[in-house]
This record gives structure tokens, C-alpha cells and sequence, in this order.
């Protein structure tokens, strides 16, 4: 692993960081902080972005180092799979319990679909 790569994920990362609370902010914003959007929304949109650039990866025949700045250092830092379960373990513990399931499969369901639409787009190019 070169230097360069290695800086490349920690700033990327970091940008997806800022990125996610920019994303939560706002969304909270508008929707309010009775069900977790803000979360549920930045992990599909994430999963998306990881499915298309893995789709690129895929067919392009090129494991370029881009690649993998974008993905484990964009993609990883702004993605949430820890606050995601922190908030449905919130809404479990406070009674709850349909919202903490629609939080739990909904992102689990509506992130798979995005991935995978992810990668047809990027079947495209």
C-alpha cells in the first residue's frame, strides 16, 4: 500500500464523514427526529454509490487504487451501520417497536436494492 493510498482513504473518509453530517442534518431538519431518515437515507444512498463503483470495478476489469479510495474511504466514513443500530436499538428501547423494525429491515431491504441498482447503472457505462 503506497503512502498516497493510504492518505487518499483518510481524507476521503473523513470528506464522507462530513458528508453524512451535512446528509443527518439536514434530513433531520425536515423530517424530524421521530424515525431515523436522516440515517436510513445516507446508508442507501451510500450503498448506491459503493454498488456503482463496485459495478465500475467489475466491468471495467480495473482494480484501480481510485477504487478503493472511494469506496473504503468515501463510502466507509460517511455510511452508518453503527448509528443505524444504535437507532433502532433507541426506538426498541423506548417502546417503539414497529418503527425499530421498519428502521431494521427497511434499511437492510431498501440498501441491498440500492447496491444493486448501483451496479446495473454502472453496467451502463
Amino acid at each position: 500500500m503506497s503512502v498516497w493510498l493510504l492518505l487518499g482513504v483518510g481524507v476521503f473518509g473523513g470528506l464522507g464523514a462530513l458528508l453524512r453530517y451535512g446528509q443527518d442534518t439536514l434530513v433531520r431538519s425536515w423530517a424530524g427526529p421521530a424515525f431515523p431518515w436522516g440515517t436510513v437515507s445516507i446508508n442507501v444512498v451510500g450503498s448506491f454509490v459503493l454498488g456503482f463503483l463496485t459495478g465500475l470495478a467489475i466491468f471495467s476489469g480495473d482494480g484501480a487504487e481510485w477504487g478503493i479510495v472511494l469506496s473504503s474511504g468515501m463510502c466507509a466514513g460517511y455510511t452508518t451501520f453503527s448509528t443505524a443500530m444504535y437507532d433502532v436499538a433507541t426506538l426498541a428501547r423506548g417502546g417503539r417497536w414497529r418503527a425499530a423494525a421498519a428502521a431494521l429491515f427497511g434499511t437492510l431491504v431498501a440498501a441491498v436494492a440500492a447496491a444493486a441498482l448501483g451496479v446495473a447503472a454502472a453496467s451502463l457505462f
